[in-house]
């Protein structure tokens, strides 16, 4: 196949990763709204129904770096067509879900073939994109990410209103649309000859499900588990024939680098989708409909700039990317600290700052990440930079509910709403200042390097 063949084959197959990816994460956020409902449906604990979204997430992070895995082996268009038909099973069997368990189960099952699609995403720019254009590629990719985040509430809201829950179930099997296209644009890789280590696979996914169980239920007894687990998982890499992940992965100070720098953004980055909707409901007063409202600004902004900062990447470099996007979400940080009991319009706007620069901030992270790692490692290396991003997400609602509950004890959302909004400032402070300490942990480790 000829190299413009190929380029155009890459095209294509990025464009129907976006729309895959906007099916994707609709299908993940969308039974967010309708919790309430099942509960009352089922009569059960707000810690019970709360499992609906949390293994699906849970089973999402850790599948994505087996997968990842799996795509050093086997051929990608082959995961891809796995997982997608057994997304669409699990929806089938949610949608006929007349018990609660049954419903759960369609859950998992969706999200065991869904962690094909943030596999793939890390996967495809990298693989099959020419270093020159990965940016956009990687920018097409995030732009499909926003999109969904914007429609999905959206989305789930219409059809709501109009049709039962069960419904919602529906969403992932148009992401069958997409699979003659993989199957068409991706190429018949030459599978490569090896074995996965299942222990080691095992091991990792067990320490990853204990971390996200012992930030979720704030335990002790999970937490435990899993630095044994994550001390087992580290032996067997060291001794193992063929391990899991190969320890001189993270001997390797770019890639170690990179992913820190991507763990601690998008913890912090996570203050925009968790922290901004309490936000204007404690300090704004603004019911739930316009809470969402106030949101769409920034992810608008996000889906139209996302190709932008791709473009942007390729012709300057990731780090030009990344102190731009840096120098975004730091304003934003800085002005919801100072103003953070002004008029919701004005936070609306301001949220886009933060929004497009999260974006950019994970593009240019991205592409850093793709560079540091050889042909047979992107695979792996792309997933575990997928399931940590998980995992920063979790910890960082974690932390943000303790900090903002801690005021809440003070007794300043009974008191005046000025105290609220003191309480975010100081949180927006610390947020800028631990930003300052990533970026001059990227710049003391890549420089102006990374194009």
């Amino acid at each position: 196949m000829g190299t413009g063949t190929t380029q155009g084959a890459g095209e294509k197959v990025i464009r129907i990763l976006a729309f895959t990816l906007v099916i994707s994460v609709m299908s993940a956020t969308m039974f967010n709204i309708v919790l309430p409902e099942i509960r009352r449906e089922f009569q059960l604990s707000l810690v019970q129904v709360s499992w609906v979204t949390s293994s699906f997430l849970l089973i999402y992070a850790i599948g994505t770096v087996i997968y990842g895995k799996l795509a050093d082996l086997y051929k990608l268009k082959d995961l891809l067509t796995f997982g997608l038909l057994f997304f669409a099973f699990g929806s089938l069997i949610g949608l006929a879900a007349q018990a609660y368990w049954t419903v759960l189960l369609g859950r998992v099952l969706q999200a065991v073939g869904a962690a094909v699609i943030p596999a793939a995403a890390g996967l495809i720019p990298v693989r099959y994109v020419p270093p020159e254009n990965r940016g956009r590629a990687l920018g097409i990719a995030m732009t499909g990410l926003a999109v969904g985040g914007v429609i999905g509430p959206v989305a789930a809201s219409l059809i709501v209103s109009a049709a039962h829950w069960r419904w919602l179930f529906l969403m992932p099997l148009l992401t069958l649309l997409a699979l003659p296209y993989y199957r068409k644009y991706l190429p018949d890789e030459q599978e490569r000859a090896g074995s996965i280590d299942w222990t080691g696979a095992g091991l990792l996914a067990g320490a990853a499900a204990l971390l996200l169980i012992a930030i979720t239920t704030k335990a002790w007894a999970p937490a435990a588990g899993c630095v044994i687990v994550l001390l087992l998982f580290t032996v067997r890499i060291r001794t193992a024939e063929n391990p899991f992940i190969r320890p001189e992965l993270f001997r390797n100070p770019n890639y170690a680098v990179g992913l820190a720098c991507a763990f601690l953004t998008t913890g912090i980055g996570y203050s925009l989708p968790f922290l901004s909707p309490q936000l204007l409901t404690d300090v704004q007063g603004l019911a739930p409909e316009w809470v969402g409202l106030a949101m769409v600004p920034g992810a608008a902004a996000t889906a139209v700039l996302g190709r932008k900062a791709g473009k942007l990447a390729d012709a300057k470099g990731n780090p030009f990317l990344f102190y731009t996007a840096s120098a975004l979400l730091l304003t934003c940080f800085v002005l919801l600290s100072s103003y953070a009991g002004v008029p919701p319009v004005w936070i609306a706007l301001i949220l886009v700052f933060g929004n497009v620069g999260q974006s950019f901030l994970m593009i240019a992270l991205s592409g850093t990440i793709s560079r540091t790692l050889s042909k047979e490692e992107t695979g792996v290396g792309m997933g575990l930079l997928a399931m940590l991003n998980f995992i920063a997400g979790a910890l960082s609602s974690s932390l943000y509910s303790a900090a903002v509950d801690q005021g809440a004890a003070s007794g300043w959302n009974v008191i005046h709403s000025s105290a609220a909004a003191s309480v975010y400032s100081h949180i927006y402070s610390v947020l800028a200042l631990l930003h300052g300490v990533i970026l001059i942990l990227y710049y003391c480790q890549f420089g102006r390097r990374g194009r």
